[in-house]
C-alpha cells in the first residue's frame, strides 16, 4: 500500500483545501433538501444464521474450486446512530456500514466495499497485442476438476473488441510480464508473477492475485479488500467463502463457483432468506403509495449527486423503495472512498493535484445526465426478479439446491440474458475507441449489449447513466465478465442489506406493515471470518507497491519492450 509521507505542513495545507472544498457541496445540499438523516449504509449486517458456525470450523475441503423533500420520520431523524464509523470531514462513510445490530450476527463493516471486488477489469483486456498476453492465473481458485484452463488463453487477434486499443504504450517487463502505461505515465494495468494490478482513471486501484490456494483482492484506498477461499461443496457445486476486511472490521459471505467459456466465476449465495410471504410483500403494489422521507438532505453526498440523483416521490411498492436504497448505498459508497482516497492523491509527491480539483468539485448539472426515470424503472424491474426469485428459492427449503449438480459448463448470473442493467460498483475503465477510454465510477449505469464473452472474456456493454463528464451516455466499449459478475454480486448484497432495512422501518415513517420478516438459514450458511485477511491484504499491498515501482522505473528509463 502506498504511504503518505513528507511534511505534516504540507498534509495540513491540503487538508484545509479538502474541507474548503467539501463545505460548499453541505452546504448547497442543506439549502435545496431540509432533511438531515444519513442515507442508508450500503450494506447493512446479515441477520445471524441458524446453524452454528463451528460446524464449518473445519479446513476447507480440496474441491477448489418518486421525494427529497419530504420531512424526514422519526426513525430516519437521528444522526447516524446505526452508522458509527465516519471519516473525520464526512458524515457518511463507507467505512460506517458495519455495526450490527442485536438481530444481526455478521456485521457489514467492509460491505459498502464489494463494489470493487472485481477479480480482472476490462482495462486488463484492451493491451494492444504485444503487451496483452494477460493471463488467468491471477483469478483465483476455479471449480473442481477444472483447473486453470484459461491461464495460458492470452489474447488473440481478430476478436470483435480488437479495434479497441487503449491509449499509450505496452511494456514488456525484465524477467517477464507486461505493463499499460497511460500517455499521462500513469499505469493502466500491470500483469507480473501471477499478479494483476489495474488503475481506473480516477485514482482507484485493484490488485488480484492468488497465494497459498486463496484469492486476494485489494480494492484500493476507501475500498478494502477481501480474501477467497474453497469452502464447501454441494450437490456437485462449489462454494467458496469470502472475508471482506476493512479498517479493523471483518464481514464473511458465501460465493457459489461457476465455470464459463474456460475461466471461473464466482456469484453471491445467500445464507439466509427471508419468509416467502415478506418476498412477496415486497414484489406485489402496496394498497397505496406511499410518500416516504429519506432525511438525505444535509448529506454532503446527496449535495455532491443532486444533479445526477433524485428519490422517487412516492412508493407504489417496495421493490421502487428498494431501488432508491440500492442507488443511494452505491453513491454514498463512492463518496466516501473518494473523501478517503483524496487523502494519498493530494499529497505532492502523487502529482495528482488538476486530478484531485475535478473530483472534489460538484459536477456541474451540464455535466451529469441525470438518471432517467427509463433506467430506474429497469432497475426496479430487475429488483422484481431477484425477489422471485429468491422468494421463489426460500419456499423450496434447504435442499433444493444441495440436490442439483452443476453442469461442467455454467454461465455466471452476469451473462443471464434477463438480467442486462447494472449499476456500477468500482473505478473501471472502458475503452470507447481506438485509444480512446473514459471512465466509470459507482452509480454509473450500463447495459450488457452482448451476451456472449469474446476471447478475452469481455462482453460490450453501453453507457446508459453517468454520474461525470467522462464517460458519456452512448459510450459503448468491451467490459471484462468478472467486472459484471462482481456488480451483479454487489446488487444482490445491497438488496439483502436493503430487505433488512425495510424489515426495521415497515410499519413506520408511513411504510404499510410487513409480514414476518424473520429469516432461515440457507443451504450453505456463512463462514466465520478469515482473521488471516488483514495480514494477506496488507503484504499484497506491499508487493504491488514494489512491482510498480519497477514498472515505473522500466517504463522510465526505456527499458524492456514498449510500443
Amino acid at each position: 500500500m502506498n504511504r503518505i509521507s513528507g511534511n505534516e505542513r504540507v498534509v495540513q495545507s491540503w487538508g484545509v483545501f479538502l474541507l474548503c472544498l467539501t463545505i460548499p457541496a453541505l452546504a448547497w445540499g442543506q439549502q435545496n433538501k431540509k432533511s438531515s438523516a444519513p442515507a442508508p449504509a450500503p450494506h447493512a449486517s446479515a441477520p445471524a444464521h441458524a446453524s452454528a458456525p463451528q460446524q464449518h470450523s473445519a479446513a476447507p475441503p480440496s474441491h477448489e474450486a418518486a421525494a427529497g423533500g419530504h420531512a424526514s420520520s422519526p426513525s430516519h431523524s437521528a444522526a447516524p446512530s446505526s452508522h458509527n464509523n465516519t471519516t473525520a470531514s464526512h458524515g457518511n462513510s463507507a467505512a460506517a456500514h458495519g455495526n450490527a445490530t442485536a438481530a444481526h450476527g455478521n456485521t457489514a463493516v467492509g460491505r459498502g466495499n464489494t463494489t470493487a471486488t472485481h477479480g480482472n477489469t476490462a482495462a486488463a483486456h484492451g493491451n494492444t497485442a504485444a503487451g496483452r498476453g494477460n493471463t488467468a492465473a491471477a483469478r483465483g481458485n476455479t471449480p473442481p476438476g477444472h483447473g486453470n484452463a484459461a491461464a495460458g488463453r492470452g489474447n488473440t487477434a481478430g476478436h470483435a473488441n480488437a479495434a479497441h486499443t487503449p491509449p499509450g504504450k505496452s511494456v514488456s517487463l525484465k524477467g517477464g510480464g507486461s505493463a499499460h502505461v497511460r500517455p499521462n505515465g500513469q499505469i493502466r494495468s500491470v500483469n507480473k508473477n501471477g499478479m494483476h494490478i489495474e488503475h481506473g482513471l480516477h485514482g482507484g486501484r485493484t490488485v488480484v492475485s492468488t497465494h497459498n490456494g486463496a484469492r486476494v483482492v485489494s480494492n484500493g484506498r476507501g475500498r478494502g479488500g477481501y480474501v477467497q477461499r474453497a469452502y464447501v461443496t454441494r450437490g456437485g457445486r462449489s462454494y467458496y467463502s469470502r472475508t471482506y476486511y476493512y479498517h479493523g472490521a471483518y464481514r464473511s459471505g458465501v460465493y457459489q463457483g461457476y465455470y464459463y467459456g474456460g475461466h471461473p466465476y464466482y456469484g453471491y449465495y445467500p445464507a439466509y432468506y427471508y419468509q416467502p410471504a415478506y418476498y412477496g410483500w415486497a414484489y406485489n403494489p402496496w394498497p397505496a403509495p406511499v410518500a416516504y422521507g429519506w432525511g438525505w438532505g444535509g448529506a454532503p453526498w446527496y449535495g455532491y449527486y443532486g444533479a445526477y440523483y433524485q428519490p422517487y416521490p412516492v412508493y407504489p411498492s417496495a421493490a421502487f423503495w428498494l431501488t432508491d436504497y440500492l442507488l443511494a448505498a452505491s453513491l454514498q459508497a463512492a463518496y466516501a472512498a473518494q473523501a478517503e482516497g483524496n487523502a494519498w492523491l493530494l499529497h505532492p509527491d502523487a502529482g495528482n493535484g488538476t486530478l484531485v480539483a475535478s473530483l472534489l468539485a460538484v459536477p456541474a448539472p451540464e455535466e451529469t445526465a441525470k438518471l432517467s426515470p427509463e433506467v430506474k424503472k429497469d432497475l426496479a424491474e430487475e429488483v422484481k426478479a431477484l425477489l422471485a426469485a429468491e422468494q421463489a428459492e426460500a419456499g423450496k427449503g434447504k435442499s433444493s439446491t444441495g440436490g442439483q449438480a452443476a453442469s461442467k459448463e455454467e454461465a455466471p448470473p452476469a451473462l443471464d440474458p434477463k438480467f442486462k442493467t447494472f449499476v456500477v460498483s468500482a473505478d473501471l475503465s472502458l475503452v470507447v475507441a481506438e485509444g480512446e477510454e473514459c471512465g466509470l465510477t459507482d452509480g454509473d449505469v450500463v447495459v450488457r449489449t452482448t451476451d456472449t464473452p469474446d476471447d478475452d472474456q469481455n462482453v460490450n456493454v453501453k453507457v446508459v447513466a453517468s454520474t461525470k463528464a467522462d464517460c458519456a451516455i452512448g459510450k459503448e466499449g468491451p467490459l471484462a465478465v468478472d467486472d459484471l459478475q462482481e456488480m451483479y454480486n454487489h446488487f444482490r448484497e445491497s438488496l439483502k442489506d436493503g430487505m433488512g432495512e425495510l424489515a426495521k422501518k415497515q410499519g413506520t415513517g408511513g411504510l404499510p406493515k410487513a409480514p414476518d420478516t424473520t429469516t432461515t438459514a440457507g443451504d450453505v450458511p456463512a463462514p466465520e471470518p478469515d482473521k488471516s485477511a488483514e495480514k494477506a491484504l496488507t503484504e499484497q499491498q506491499s508487493a504491488a507497491d514494489q512491482t510498480e515501482a519497477e514498472v515505473k522505473q522500466e517504463a522510465g528509463s526505456g527499458g524492456g519492450g514498449g510500443q
